[in-house]
């Protein structure tokens, strides 16, 4: 059922609904009339403020757990007030250094998107996610280095200028000469080409008898190439920090939930192609609860930003995941500067 609009309720209501939203994501417990009715700025008796908590359970905003508990917000409820009411804070100074000191570190790309989740996870007291984009890296060099008689040290610089290394088992010890020989070859004939293309030229030439090697460097650059391209092909297009975080205090008493969110983080797949939503729409997505099947046990909600290259491309999304009683306020603005932070890092 879908709630109205917020212009449809009643400046009462609209106060009602707001304060027993905000108290209810802070607290995690229903509100009750004679809660409100103490609060500040609400000059309404005990008896007004439940008839209108009862019209805006009419209304499918609010529910009562329980027969003779205070109310709380539903999905749909949550929904009108993130879209229609939620004032965004503000991250401090100190929340903004933090992130920027967790992201910005020294190192590659792929470090950086890693400490991502950290931050995430560690200021929002959720679970932390990162979905990147897969890309088949583009050979600019290749070297080898000999560490013992059955293995050798396969050296990549890829064309956006990332280096990094793995190690070849060999069947057989390789002379210093056959690992230049190798090197030359990749570096001569194969710059430019992703793995996959260089893997299909390297097979053709061989094929064709114009590699001009000898046999040990065919299969020298052949093993090279495969370890690369098997790394490449199972590195998880989505990361996940700070699932220790959704067993809060709260978790005790919905265990349920719990349980079926922990699973639902160990379907990648699933959560990776929900997230591909906030890349498409190349802005801010909030999902709440059962509004994605995915969710529809667990009671979860997910905010999610993308993150831009110097392009304006969209090449990953950031984001948190927790349960649906998330302080919106705070996450929302936290998720935003990450994306921007991470976009200035990989620009």
């Amino acid at each position: 059922m879908a709630g109205p609009n917020v212009t449809e309720l009643s400046e009462r209501a609209r106060d009602v609904f707001r304060t027993v939203v905000e108290t209810y994501l802070d607290s995690g417990e229903p509100v009750g009339s004679r809660t409100i009715s103490k609060m500040s700025g609400l000059n309404l008796s005990p008896a007004s403020i439940r008839n209108v908590m009862q019209d805006l359970e009419e209304l499918n905003l609010l529910a009562a757990p329980h027969t003779s508990a205070g109310r709380m917000p539903t999905e749909t409820g949550l929904r009108l007030f993130v879209d229609g009411m939620m004032q965004a804070g503000q991250l401090t100074a100190a929340e903004q250094q933090a992130i920027e000191a967790q992201i910005g570190g020294v190192g590659p790309v792929e470090e950086a998107v890693a400490n991502t989740t950290a931050a995430l996870s560690g200021l929002s007291a959720c679970a932390g996610l990162v979905h990147v984009a897969k890309r088949e890296p583009v050979l600019n060099q290749f070297g080898f280095v000999s560490l013992s008689e059955t293995q050798a040290l396969a050296v990549l610089v890829g064309g956006d200028g990332s280096v990094e290394n793995r190690v070849v088992d060999l069947p057989h010890p390789v002379p210093a000469s056959t690992l230049n020989e190798a090197a030359n070859y990749v570096s001569q004939r194969l710059s430019g080409l992703t793995l996959e293309q260089a893997t299909a030229r390297l097979q053709e030439e061989i094929g064709r008898g114009k590699a001009a090697l000898d046999a040990a460097a065919q299969d020298l650059i052949a093993r090279g190439l495969a370890t690369w391209s098997r790394d490449n092909a199972s590195r998880p297009v989505l990361i996940v920090r700070g699932q220790a975080n959704l067993l809060d205090e709260t978790a005790a008493a919905d265990l349920d939930r719990v349980r079926h969110l922990l699973g639902e983080l160990e379907g990648k797949e699933e959560i990776a192609q929900l997230l591909d939503h906030a890349r498409d729409a190349r802005a801010m997505k909030i999902f709440i609860g059962s509004e994605n099947k995915l969710f529809a046990l667990s009671g979860s909600s997910v905010i999610a930003a993308p993150y831009h290259d110097g392009d304006g491309q969209v090449v990953g999304v950031v984001g948190v995941i927790g349960p649906t009683r998330l302080n919106y306020a705070r996450v929302v603005p936290m998720v935003d500067f990450t994306a921007k932070t991470l976009s200035k890092l990989v620009s």
